[in-house]
């Protein structure tokens, strides 16, 4: 396939207020090398800990995310981006008082049961 117009991503069931919208990868697209999503992460919002199976990009197009890895905390500002590494313990939040745009590339793409969250 020399190209692939993307009209209608996957919506991702969530039950923590985030969007979803997977353009590329295992549910959209049938593709398990890489997934490539845009998530909207409403003011408050966190997930769990998790030690990913898969690399990430993420690259914030409007608020602010924190990311603490490493035993460190970073904060994303809109065109600011990070790259967590396969194996490395991560947690994403978006703890302020606007939503967070930001895109997000894992490779290979991302699955739940690969996102390996802690309960």
């Amino acid at each position: 396939m020399p190209h692939f117009h993307q009209k209608a991503p996957f919506i991702v069931p969530t039950t923590d207020g985030k969007l979803i919208e997977e353009h590329f990868g295992v549910v959209a697209t049938a593709n398990i090398g890489h997934s490539i999503a845009r998530m909207v992460a409403p003011p408050g919002w966190g997930e769990p800990f998790q030690t990913p199976d898969f690399d990430e990009y993420t690259l914030v197009s409007s608020g602010r995310k924190q990311v603490e890895a490493d035993g460190k905390t970073v904060v994303l500002e809109a065109g600011q981006s990070i790259f967590i590494a396969a194996g490395t313990k991560v947690r994403y939040s978006n703890p302020f008082e606007t939503e967070c745009q930001y895109w997000s590339i894992c490779i290979p793409a991302f699955t739940p049961e690969g996102a390996n969250r802690e309960s």
